[in-house]
């Protein structure tokens, strides 16, 4: 080993975030004291975000498998079979620790981040999806979060050149020291000619590609994996540098040395880098790695061992190549001008080798180094039952109408249209529902398929009740692709959640996954990738429970898809599945009365299956003319959006008598949907929903230009529109907290 490496103290133990019994089973497993590169690749392999130390156990109940997938969880990126020899590839990813420290740098490299897990198994990006959580308005921060995480994912999504078509923003105190910035990709491969990680054959070359390595980015994973806390700005130089004109550069030349048959196994260096990477293909081989660091192209002079094998420069892939390939493969690479170096071999030894300057600066066990991280079973409690909150119990402080305009004007509720305005959408020309909908839809080649595409959770209720919560962000992306007419087929999830070594936080993650779970199973909905993002607080306060759920459906005839928009005057409005008149955690009490309390809805999931089946078979017989799930805010202000998108204003019946009018316009129970069809089809369509035992009603029809309540004074289309269009705006120049 190298004499120029620092002593190991206890204190350099405890700054690479790992902990006295943790370093004791290193000295165990390896019996000497380990130099300082190997604690840099132990603390890299073991910490959270790389080893899922804490969640590991956990996340082994949840369904993998239905007979469309082809790769669950455990590659770079889940991938799914939909027909004619076409397989759809994606996963979701967070960077919020990045995105916190520096906005804009932290969010391109979370996106340029996925989209290299996605073409890393042979898939061609076609769309990007996200899921960003800020703090409260007022906070001093978030204004300044919002604008730089927006135009960096904007940045590097545009420059790439793959459209960003859908996602979710929300605004709660509880994020003010610690955002959520969620990225998802999806992509387009062959069903035959999917690449994996796993090396294979001894003496085989190992290649790095791409663009050169710097100091940035090291302990990224690490700092993933710790609390925050006031001197957190000072972690900036751990945040990542992007460059989206490299990593198109380095997709083309990836496809194309796939296309020519040179790859054996192939992996994105993302968290932990150069470490992760070789680790991870030689394990999974069954393999050992050598490196020889000399050869790894640098950007920066003196480079240590260390450095170099925890830096997360961006834009750099790992392979393992064909040999007689070789040369091809180089001349590929330098054709599209990026870096090409063979900085290793297989070999048989099962042992990782890290060489530099003629020193041996790591010798260690890689399936170990995988294999044998911790894995904890953390003490949790369960989250206490809140009370159910009575609708009569609760007397309303304004008119329903007006109620409605104070929600669509709040922070939560109104427009996100400044937000997408700055993604290139419609890029590639295949984006058939752009943002705003309830899931976007993209064309999937030149033929008559669709994907529907969506992101969602609903943080209130995951921390209310984590078992229904879970249950409801797996139920709300499902029937979000059922609303456009799409066939949910799989999800990737993001679990982000405070410190998992607190028993309260780790039992709210056990009870969204045992949610997640149970709701999966019984829609036929299975995860096939994902991440896992613990310890998401500063000075000891956690984010709300937020496990985003990225949903991926199809459409056989993508023409066929819906829309919210009301299409023309004169048709019935329908409402599709039972209506109690749930407030406990909604919108309307907390933005109308103050108040953030009480048990969230209960999803009721062979109801959910039921009831989005029949509303996707209308989708598909052409029935059904506008369709807009219903979740935040209830059907008062799912009513509003569809008027506001279709500028058709609607007329609508009183409540009816057994329930308390505030409770059935904004009430959020679940598995509902809005639909209008034509005046001649409402008698036949009740008829059928009834047969199934479907909840059906008539609740109005559309026409004129205001949206009119029984009972109450109509509010113009147009109003409504300014209402939901200003507040994002003017908050993002100034003019509002």
């Amino acid at each position: 080993m190298s004499k120029n490496e620092p002593q190991i103290t206890p204190d350099l133990v405890a700054s690479h975030g790992l902990k006295p019994d943790e370093y004791e089973r290193i000295l165990k497993l390896i019996g000497r004291v380990p130099s300082f590169t190997e604690l840099g690749i132990f603390s890299a392999m073991w910490n959270e975000h790389c080893s899922y130390k804490s969640s590991r156990i956990h996340l082994r109940g949840l369904p993998t498998k239905a007979p469309w997938v082809i790769q669950g969880p455990g590659e770079n990126a889940g991938v799914i079979d939909i027909g004619d020899g076409l397989a759809v590839v994606f996963k979701m990813e967070s960077h919020n620790h990045p995105s916190f420290i520096e906005p804009y740098q932290g969010a391109t490299t979370g996106v340029g981040g996925i989209l290299r897990d996605v073409f890393t198994m042979g898939a061609r990006p076609i769309a990007c999806l996200n899921a960003l959580s800020f703090g409260a308005p007022s906070h001093p921060k978030t204004r300044h979060l919002v604008s730089g995480v927006v135009a960096g994912i904007g940045g590097y999504g545009n420059s790439f050149g793959v459209p960003t078509v859908g996602g979710q923003v929300r605004f709660h105190t509880r994020y003010d020291g610690n955002i959520l910035v969620n990225a998802m990709a999806v992509g387009l491969a062959e069903s035959d000619k999917i690449f994996y990680a796993a090396a294979s054959g001894v003496n085989m070359p190992i290649v790095y590609l791409g663009s050169k390595t710097g100091r940035d980015g090291i302990h990224g994973a690490t700092m993933a994996s710790a609390e925050f806390d006031d001197s957190s700005e000072e972690k900036r130089p751990t945040v990542q540098v992007g460059d989206p004109f490299a990593e198109k550069l380095l997709l083309e030349a990836c496809l194309e040395i796939m296309r020519k048959d040179c790859v054996i196994a192939i992996q994105d260096m993302g968290a932990a880098g150069l470490t992760c990477s070789a680790v991870e293909m030689g394990a999974k081989g069954d393999l050992g790695v050598d490196l020889d660091l000399d050869k790894v192209p640098t950007r920066e002079l003196g480079m240590s061992a260390y450095e170099m094998m925890l830096s997360e420069s961006q834009e750099r892939m790992l392979m393992v190549l064909k040999p007689e390939k070789e040369q091809e493969a180089e001349a590929i690479f330098r054709k599209w001008g990026l870096d090409f170096a063979v900085v290793g071999y297989t070999t048989p030894t099962k042992r990782f080798v890290v060489k530099h300057g003629g020193d041996v600066m790591a010798d260690l066990p890689i399936k170990e180094l995988g294999d044998e991280a911790p894995v904890y079973n953390r003490p949790f409690i369960d989250t206490p039952k809140l009370p159910v909150i009575h609708a009569r119990d609760i007397e309303a402080p304004l008119p329903n109408v007006d109620a409605l305009e104070k929600i669509i004007a709040s922070p939560d509720m109104c427009s996100r249209r400044w937000v997408w305005e700055q993604y290139d959408h419609v890029i590639l020309g295949n984006t058939v529902q752009r943002p705003g909908g309830d899931a976007a839809v993209v064309r999937v080649l030149d033929g008559p398929k669709g994907l529907a595409l969506t992101a969602d959770v609903t943080p209130r209720y995951c921390e209310a009740d984590p078992f229904e919560g879970g249950k409801q962000a797996v139920a709300e992306a499902w029937r979000n692709i059922t609303a456009v007419g799409g066939r949910p087929l799989a999800l990737t999830d993001n679990l982000n959640f405070g410190n998992p070594e607190r028993p309260e936080i780790m039992g709210q993650f056990v009870g969204c996954l045992r949610g997640i779970s149970e709701a999966c199973k019984v829609l036929d909905f299975p995860v096939v990738s994902g991440n896992v993002s613990l310890y998401n607080e500063t000075n000891g306060r956690g984010i709300l429970p937020t496990p985003t759920i990225g949903g991926v459906g199809l459409l056989d005839d993508f023409t066929k898809s819906a829309t919210l928009a009301f299409k023309r005057a004169g048709e019935a409005i329908l409402l599709i599945g039972e209506t109690q008149g749930w407030l406990g955690q909604s919108i309307w009490l907390r933005e109308v009365c103050g108040r953030e309390e009480g048990a969230p809805p209960p999803v009721d999931l062979a109801a959910e299956r039921r009831n989005g089946e029949v509303v996707r078979g209308m989708i598909h017989a052409g029935t059904a003319t506008a369709v807009h799930d219903l979740s935040d805010g209830g059907l008062l202000v799912a009513l509003a959006e569809m008027a506001i998108a279709g500028n058709i204003g609607a007329t609508l019946d009183a409540p009816p008598p057994s329930i308390v009018p505030h409770a059935w316009w904004f009430g959020e129970d679940q598995g509902r949907y809005v639909i209008t069809v034509a005046e001649d089809q409402v008698e036949t369509i009740l008829t059928k929903t009834t047969a199934v035992g479907v909840p059906c009603v008539r609740i109005g029809a559309t026409g004129g230009d205001a949206l009119a309540v029984a009972g109450e004074h109509p509010v113009a289309v147009a109003t409504l529109k300014r209402t939901f269009e200003h507040w994002f705006p003017a908050y993002m120049r100034g003019e509002t907290a």
